[in-house]
């Protein structure tokens, strides 16, 4: 992967705008604390099934809704209220997720988690434990590798793997799906997106670059160096540093009068 500065990496996210719906946005997203181990490409005719499991009986999570007043991907929700979503890449250690979800919860606030379907796989209860603290859960691809760059029936096999291994758990294919390694999906993984059962593709205008381990104090000054009100930032699991960032980061926002919720309450 192409190595991406800060300032580049943010100039390229406040241009991004501008290019939703002609464009792609190819900085990557991290691969998370722990990341899934290197795989066989995905089959070109097939999507890999779920491994088998007995759901839990819940309330089926929410399905995903077209929002009218919304391009195809999204950026970013109204800027008039004070309310920003922070979003998690949903792979690595599972401790790190529970201490992130713990936190959260203990703030008052929700996230939104785009879960990676292998990490699911290794992880099955973790979904549930997203939905039942009140969070929102979301799907990024099945393995995490580049999905822009993947010929379409492998790209198709990475959105429909994450989407069964959802479903399966939660009665839902997810909320929001979010591209692997991407901040934009290619138009071809917008419409496989759409196809799959998601009328948007959600990106960020705020990158955390938490992925990075720069320190949890450095990784609260990223975001609050750009955020907003209606802002989406990209923040990961399987980090120390955004584990330790996340009491100052709620803090900070509260300072500013900005609450932290759901993707959905964003753009509701």
């Amino acid at each position: 992967m192409v190595r991406v500065t800060t300032t580049d990496r943010r100039a390229v996210l406040r241009a991004g705008a501008g290019i939703v719906a002609s464009g792609v946005l190819t900085t990557g997203c991290a691969t998370g604390g722990a990341a899934a181990p290197p795989a066989a490409p995905a089959s070109r005719t097939s999507t890999p099934a779920p491994a088998s499991r007995t759901p839990t009986p819940h309330t089926p999570a929410p399905a995903p809704a077209p929002l009218l007043r919304y391009p195809a991907q999204i950026l970013h929700g109204p800027r008039d209220r004070p309310r920003v979503a922070l979003t998690f890449h949903g792979n690595g250690d599972p401790a790190t997720a529970h201490a992130l979800l713990s936190a959260a919860e203990k703030h008052g606030s929700r996230v939104t988690v785009f879960a990676v379907g292998t990490w699911l796989d290794a992880q099955p209860g973790l979904a549930r434990r997203v939905l039942d603290g009140g969070h929102e859960l979301g799907n990024h691809t099945l393995r995490h590798l580049d999905i822009n760059a993947m010929p379409e029936a492998d790209a198709d096999a990475e959105i429909r793997g994450c989407a069964e291994r959802l479903k399966a758990l939660t009665g839902s294919i997810g909320t929001w799906f979010r591209p692997s390694r991407a901040a934009l999906a290619s138009p071809l993984v917008e419409r496989l997106a759409r196809r799959a059962g998601y009328p948007h593709v959600l990106s960020y205008d705020v990158d955390s670059l938490d992925f990075t381990s720069p320190g949890a104090p450095a990784v609260v000054r990223n975001v609050m160096a750009d955020v907003r009100a209606g802002s989406i930032v990209s923040l990961h699991f399987g980090y120390a540093d955004t584990v330790a960032a996340l009491p100052g980061l709620l803090h900070e926002l509260d300072r500013r009068g900005l609450r932290a919720v759901t993707t959905t309450e964003l753009l509701s």
